[in-house]
């Protein structure tokens, strides 16, 4: 699929934000939440060199590139980030991002966090939230609670989550999420989308803010 064109004025009338975390924070449970809640919100639509799986879009899902167009993409400096995992490549297309900010809705990014780090290089004004559990303990029980890996293979995320924990200080604020409806107030607080929410959405939709 060709990528779309930057039309991205000097006005940015849109907001980027970034979420990281180490996996097993529950970022992407935080993330169907706020989608759910503010349709007006955009999650960015990563870019990749793999295959399609079965009833996977193109441009919904992923944008779905050959190695050679991402390669092109990527001297163009057409990725806010990219990085390559398991022999393919990965990567948030920038003029995506810059149109949906351009068109006025707020955009989300929910990477990793080296990724979160190159795109602080490349996209500074954007803001960076980091998830962080109540304790290590407890991501260690989230990460076995799902049953899908062998040991070696939790080691391994453990460890890299103790690296990335570190990294926090880095992030422009720290949202621990211990309890998922006071994580969500607050990283919609952080957003600046809990007005929209109650005006979209009445008293019974409303999210409180303290």
């Amino acid at each position: 699929m060709t990528l779309p064109t930057s039309p991205f004025t000097v006005d940015r009338p849109g907001r980027l934000t970034v979420l990281t975390g180490p996996s097993g924070v529950g970022k992407g449970t935080l993330v169907r939440g706020l989608l759910k809640r503010h349709p007006q919100l955009w999650l960015s639509v990563s870019a990749t060199t793999r295959a399609p799986r079965e009833g996977e879009v193109d441009g919904v899902h992923y944008f779905f590139l050959s190695p050679d167009d991402f390669e092109q993409q990527v001297k163009a400096n057409g990725f806010l980030e990219w990085a390559s995992f398991a022999g393919n490549r990965y990567g948030t297309p920038r003029a995506a991002v810059e149109q949906r900010l351009a068109e006025g809705h707020p955009v989300l990014l929910e990477i990793e966090v080296e990724g979160a780090r190159q795109v602080r290089r490349s996209f500074p004004i954007g803001q960076q939230i980091f998830v962080a559990p109540p304790s290590f303990e407890e991501l260690e029980r989230r990460i076995r609670d799902r049953g899908t890996e062998a040991e070696e293979a939790i080691q391994r995320r453990l460890a890299r989550a103790r690296e990335e924990l570190e990294a926090a200080p880095e992030f422009d604020a720290v949202l621990v999420n211990g309890d998922l409806e006071a994580a969500g107030r607050e990283l919609e607080t952080l957003m600046g989308l809990g007005d929209t929410a109650a005006n979209k959405n009445g008293p019974d939709g409303a999210v409180g803010l303290g």
